[in-house]
């Protein structure tokens, strides 16, 4: 998994790549719980680029969505078919905001 930052008015974009699975899901936890601890309160993740979520990387997304709260928010946007089937399936995508693009996301 690569995550490379962006800071824009609105919050703080984080742009993935890769698998977010059990193998990536500690790093990518450090990474937003990092992200939290410099003070960012609008995360909003661009997933266009990851192939893959696993359980693990669900929950990494929940326990981040959890810490935001309730000051701030964890959006996502960029989901292709088979990753936003997983949100659909384990009814994530009514717990986590999922946006169409980026300048939507970081609307809320």
């Amino acid at each position: 998994m690569t995550i490379t930052d962006e800071i824009v008015e609105g919050g703080t974009v984080a742009h993935l790549e890769g698998n977010l699975d059990t193998g990536t899901a500690p790093e990518t936890q450090a990474h937003f719980d990092g992200l939290i601890a410099d003070g960012t309160s609008t995360l909003v993740a661009d997933f266009s680029a990851v192939d893959f979520v696993s359980s693990a990387g669900l929950r990494v997304l929940l326990a981040t969505a959890k810490k935001l709260r309730p000051n701030g928010a964890l959006r996502l946007y960029g989901l292709n078919t088979a990753v936003r089937e997983v949100f659909d399936v384990s009814g994530f995508s009514t717990i986590i905001p999922i946006f169409d693009d980026q300048a939507a996301a970081l609307a809320g």
